[in-house]
């Protein structure tokens, strides 16, 4: 006979001794999962979180599963509650989430992308009995839960994991939009000091005034409250938080009795400049950046944390010192690596318009507008203590029909009010001329010039002219990218066919690099992101090496494969560590006699030898690229080195002819 499954919480945890503080424990092990009316197969198996049943998407021919899913618990109280509160805090739920505990539904929440949390203290049974967590979630399709459209997979499941806290009876609240309860903002900020204003929430069923304690920078600060308690802290001489140079951060906490939270923290000061870009503590940098979703070949968005630190691990190993995370508010370890990894941050909301597809983004309902309010608050209040972020994303690719303009401009008054100190921002597919433009405060374009039309000196005409027209605005360039298949390789570079399925990785590195060129000369331009640094799940797509997947990646789904136009933003970006590459290693099969050689140096010239018979050294060009021209291939296999004069940075590969 096989017991059902109870969650017996650690006893490291949780002593026999009554609780004298607030504890939170991962929620995530002995769960149950079915499918939704599925009483004909197997009904129940057991699962561990994260998880989402489209892990399999993308995968072959594996359908794409927009469906119904219900998760259950048996939670047992615990003695050492008595007194206590217990809450269940869910951190990501894709994409409306029904919960019941012990028979009574606790609420719904609509949105994939942000936490939440319920309190189960009035349905706690006695002490060593147990009770059912019941979630049922669906990412089937709707018209009022953001995102309607978008060109990637919207995967369902309890995929960010749950955890429970128990509380004194009076606490930092946990019931605040899914916040930590706890909101620091920079006002001001001088060599001489910084000053900040910190709102601590309570949940304080006594009513009666509670006294409030912060912990900072070594301070301790006091204040006085019952319901929200607003508390000025200054700084003297403060050591900024300055993206990757210095990424420093404070420590706050904030303690009601023995209830305390701690959040981490940073100040600094950013300007966007119309002509100039982006200035980070009176310094220019140039954002240079790459996109990213939160998914790995697998696994999907059912990720772990030690896969959000190998991202951003990828990211900063390719020089990057942005990202945007898209298109939708991404889980907390990854702004918590941004933060101590210095990458600046661009964060949105998942008002998502269908680009080139046949979809509607926006359908002007009270009951989206409402969500998409509900969206853009849990984001705010939930991520705005994070320095690395710089900017709230509204929108990507909406069409003018039907018009978003009058509630775009209302959420963009919403942003403001809940964050005055962040600029906010928007990706748009459309001209320097439509309505959408001009409701942000800064702008940016998703352009594909040498990929789905055109050339990449289209790009440079385009933000020239834009720059032209309507030189107070402050654009940027919010997706640029191309498709590639690390299994495609021809002699000629030449443009493919976006939607076929021949992707040559030799245009992607192509594109890039006639695509930089332009940006790089622009330093109006705040920000570049590539499109994407991951190939991702997106269903409808019939293309490149595969179905069912976006591969304009500069790296493999799976993390395993670097394509060679990364190791061109490598040698580009950073001059901190040796770069040579040689292009098209993995095109080992040659027909041609004689072909074309590429490669990257950031560390000068470099000597090519076939078979070791050197066939001259070559100098590389303003973007840091070396190019042979007619180098012959003997029958058979070709030995290939790559080194530069004094032998001390080489890379090597075989061509067969």
């Amino acid at each position: 006979m096989t017991a059902r499954p109870t969650l017996l919480l650690a006893a490291c945890a949780f002593a026999a001794c009554a609780l004298a503080a607030r504890e939170t424990q991962p929620l995530n092990d002995g769960w149950r999962f079915r499918y939704g009316w599925n009483f004909a197969g197997p009904k129940w198996e057991p699962v561990t979180l994260p998880h989402t049943w489209n892990t399999a998407d993308a995968e072959g021919d594996h359908p794409y599963t927009r469906t119904l899913g219900i998760y259950k618990l048996t939670l047992k109280t615990r003695p050492e509650w008595k007194g206590k509160r217990v809450f269940v805090r869910f951190k990501g739920a894709g994409t409306v989430a029904d919960v019941m505990f012990n028979n009574v539904w606790l609420g719904q929440h609509r949105g994939g992308y942000t936490a939440f949390c319920y309190e189960l203290t009035p349905h706690l049974p006695p002490a060593g009995k147990t009770a059912e967590l019941r979630v049922r979630v669906s990412n089937a399709e709707t018209t009022d839960v953001l995102p309607l459209a978008g060109d990637f997979n919207v995967f369902g499941g309890l995929y960010r994991g749950v955890e429970l806290i128990v509380t004194d009876p009076v606490c930092v609240s946990p019931l605040d939009h899914g916040s930590p309860g706890v909101r620091i903002r920079q006002d001001a900020l001088t060599d001489a000091e910084a000053r900040l204003t910190v709102t601590v929430a309570l949940s304080n069923p006594t009513g009666q005034p509670q006294t409030v304690t912060l912990d900072v920078a070594g301070q301790t600060l006091t204040a006085t409250g019952t319901d929200a308690i607003t508390i000025p802290v200054t700084i003297p001489n403060p050591h900024r938080w300055d993206g990757v140079a210095d990424p420093f951060l404070y420590t706050l906490t904030a303690k009601v009795g023995d209830d305390a939270v701690t959040q981490t923290f940073g100040v600094r000061d950013i300007r966007f400049d119309p002509d100039q870009g982006f200035f980070l503590n009176g310094r220019h940098l140039p954002l240079r950046g790459v996109c990213r979703h939160q998914e790995w070949e697998g696994k999907l968005a059912a990720l772990s944390p030690e896969e959000h630190l190998r991202d951003v691990e990828i990211m900063r190993e390719m020089g990057a010192n942005a990202v945007r995370l898209a298109h939708y508010p991404q889980a907390q370890e990854i702004y918590d690596a941004c933060d101590r990894a210095g990458l600046v941050v661009w964060a949105e909301i998942p008002f998502i318009g269908p680009g080139g597809y046949d979809d509607e983004g926006y359908v002007p309902s009270e009951r989206l507008h409402e969500n998409a309010r509900q969206q853009l608050v849990e984001m705010i209040r939930q991520h705005g203590n994070h320095p690395s972020i710089v900017t709230w994303g509204l929108f990507n690719e909406l069409r003018m029909a039907p018009n978003p303009v009058p509630f775009l401009k209302e959420l963009n008054a919403l942003a403001k009010q809940e964050d005055p100190t962040r600029p906010t921002t928007a990706a748009s597919n459309l001209g320097n001329d439509a309505p959408l433009t001009f409701v942000t405060d800064l702008i940016a374009w998703n352009r594909y010039d040498g990929w789905y039309g055109g050339m990449p000196r289209n790009l440079g005409a385009f933000l020239d002219a834009t720059h032209k027209k309507h030189p107070t605005l402050r654009i940027a360039i919010s997706e640029y990218g191309a498709g590639a298949s690390a299994k495609h390789h021809e002699e000629q570079i030449r443009k493919p066919n976006a939607g076929g399925m021949f992707h040559p990785e030799a245009w992607q590195t192509e594109y890039h690099i006639l695509n930089w060129a332009e940006i790089a000369k622009r330093p109006y331009v705040w920000g570049t992101f590539i499109w994407n640094l991951f190939d991702f799940a997106a269903s409808h797509r019939t293309e490149g090496d595969r179905h069912g997947i976006n591969d304009k990646g500069l790296v493999s789904h799976d993390r395993k494969t670097f394509k060679d136009a990364y190791y061109f933003y490598k040698a580009n970006w950073r001059d901190d560590t040796p770069v040579l590459h040689l292009c098209e290693k993995r095109f080992t099969q040659r027909k041609a006699d004689k072909i074309f050689v590429r490669a990257f140096s950031n560390v000068g010239p470099a000597e090519l030898l076939v078979n070791g018979k050197s066939h001259g050294t070559a100098q590389p060009d303003a973007l840091r690229v070396l190019t042979w021209k007619d180098i012959p291939l003997t029958p058979g296999d070709n030995q290939i080195l790559l080194r530069t004069p004094d032998g001390k940075t080489t890379d090597t590969c075989l061509w067969r002819r």
